[in-house]
């Protein structure tokens, strides 16, 4: 088996379910549970342990980041009050807006926005354009991302409504960086994914962008938020807001954040996602999606 088809099927099966941080004593107050799924970097779980033990400076309150590696799996434990908060994707945010609410928006290259990338693998000479796709296998992202899913569905919304079977095959591979994976390792001829995990692993592990090109960058949308419930306590959405927004103002969260390949978080507004909840509407007419 070719060594980046092996890497891409370990990385797969290692995705991490568990709980980051179980310290609660008796007596103390309850700890701020953070939803997350699978993030860029090689090493999360040290980033993760120094990220949280900053957090915990700041609140001197116990933190937990609970990780999942499917979108659906974080937004459900946020609707059912199992975490405070989670950072989402926009397409989850837009579909369940009535329950939950904008905590702050991560900056990338001064912009509080991202793309969604179609990528083909670099022999497929003749995906000059997503209709070019036809015939060919496609690895979205995850059903409820959109820039792994969404944006593709509306991009070739006409195509799929007039040709259901398009693509000789699809599948889902959970994470972005795993999407690359398969596309640079021949398991997929294409495939669609977030412009920021897409430039950020160019900048770490560009063997993968010598392996795959992108075809198309779809118009740019609210990157991913952090957002809560609607019955979080005030005080704690409140107080995580001070936190995250003040975060590049303190040396070691600039340190962070730039393991993060972040500029900063802002507080950010609901209609940075407009054009999710229009492409959602649309799709949901159509049939080619369904509820988040």
């Amino acid at each position: 088996m070719p060594a980046s088809r092996r890497q891409f099927l370990i990385r797969t099966a290692g995705l991490l379910l568990a709980t980051t941080g179980a310290r609660a004593a008796p007596g103390n107050p309850a700890p701020i549970r953070i939803g997350l799924t699978p993030v860029i970097l090689d090493d999360q779980s040290r980033f993760l342990r120094r990220w949280r033990d900053w957090l915990e400076q700041q609140f001197t309150r116990e933190v937990q980041f609970v990780q999942r590696p499917r979108y659906r799996d974080i937004t459900g434990l946020l609707l059912r009050h199992e975490l405070d908060a989670a950072w989402v994707c926009g397409y989850p945010y837009i579909a369940h807006a009535e329950q939950l609410r904008l905590l702050a928006v991560p900056v990338y290259r001064g912009e509080p926005r991202y793309h969604s990338l179609i990528i083909r693998g670099r022999q497929h000479d003749s995906i000059k354009r997503a209709e070019d796709l036809a015939g060919f296998s496609f690895a979205f992202s995850d059903p409820d991302s959109n820039s792994g899913y969404l944006y593709p569905m509306y991009r070739l919304r006409e195509a799929l409504t007039r040709q259901p079977d398009f693509f000789r095959r699809t599948f889902f591979t959970w994470g972005h960086r795993n999407t690359i994976e398969a596309v640079a390792a021949g398991l997929a001829d294409a495939g669609a994914v977030d412009s920021y995990v897409w430039e950020t692993l160019q900048r770490r592990h560009p063997e993968y962008a010598e392996q795959a090109v992108v075809v198309e960058r779809s118009p740019a949308f609210g990157f991913p938020p952090l957002v809560t419930h609607v019955d979080t306590p005030p005080q704690i959405h409140q107080r995580l807001a001070e936190v995250l927004l003040r975060m590049h103002e303190d040396d070691e969260g600039r340190v962070l954040l730039e393991q993060l390949a972040l500029d900063r978080f802002v507080a950010g507004q609901p209609d940075q996602y407009a054009g999710i909840h229009r492409m959602l509407k649309k799709l949901r007419r159509l049939e080619l999606v369904s509820p988040a």
